[in-house]
């Protein structure tokens, strides 16, 4: 079989669409043509898109003088915490960063529990806060 043909009649007859849509027969679609709905991702394809998705989180944050100051596990909190609501929800969080600009670990931690988004991911935010007061996995 003559696989680029096929490949360069896929792409011209499904069309790229990088945003879920609802096909022809209501099958929730993606990418040219992949059926969410009956087919879905592999752990493959899913781990390929985690990378892409921390790659870019981690590219926004390191704009941040104050996140690159940090140690390393510090970074990891700010960035699991960034996937997770995106970085300009982040940034709303300005008591938990005016503590982490003062090397305050024990107030950033306790702002961070101090929220919204804590009560919504529970042992999550327990988790994340422990490891910015203790600054070591």
């Amino acid at each position: 079989m003559n696989r680029q043909l096929l490949l360069e009649q896929l792409q011209r007859h499904e069309g790229l669409r990088l945003k879920p849509y609802q096909d022809t027969v209501g099958k929730t679609t993606i990418g040219y043509g992949r059926n969410l709905d009956d087919r879905g991702i592999s752990e493959d394809e899913a781990g390929f898109m985690l990378d892409n998705d921390i790659d870019q989180v981690v590219a926004e944050l390191e704009r941040m003088p104050l996140f690159l100051s940090l140690n390393p596990v510090r970074q990891v909190v700010l960035a699991n915490m960034a996937f997770n609501m995106g970085v300009p929800t982040l940034l709303e969080f300005r008591r938990m960063l005016g503590a982490l600009a003062e090397q305050d670990w024990d107030r950033a931690a306790r702002e961070m529990m101090d929220s919204k988004w804590a009560r919504q991911v529970g042992s999550r935010a327990e988790e994340l806060s422990e490891l910015m007061r203790r600054g070591e996995a």
